[in-house]
C-alpha cells in the first residue's frame, strides 16, 4: 500500500507554503518601502494623496496574502 497522491499533494503545498508566505512579506515591505519614499518626496503639499497610495499598497497586499493562503 502506498500514500495516496492527494495526501503527498498535501504534504508539498505544506511545504510551499512558508516559503510563499516570506514572498509576500517581503513585497510587502518593498512596497512599504516605495510607498514610505514616495511620501517623503512628494513633500507636506502631497502628503494625503501620498498617505492613501500607502494605505492602498499594504491594503492590495494584505488581500492578496489572505487570498494566496486560501489557495
Amino acid at each position: 500500500m502506498g500514500a495516496s497522491p492527494t495526501l503527498a499533494a498535501d504534504v508539498l503545498v505544506d511545504m510551499i507554503m512558508p516559503f510563499g508566505q516570506f514572498v509576500i512579506g517581503a513585497l510587502l515591505l518593498v512596497a512599504l518601502v516605495i510607498s514610505v519614499r514616495r511620501l517623503l518626496e512628494r513633500g507636506p503639499s502631497r502628503m494625503g494623496g501620498a498617505m492613501l497610495l500607502s494605505a492602498g499598497a499594504v491594503i492590495g497586499f494584505a488581500v492578496a496574502g489572505y487570498l494566496i493562503q486560501l489557495l
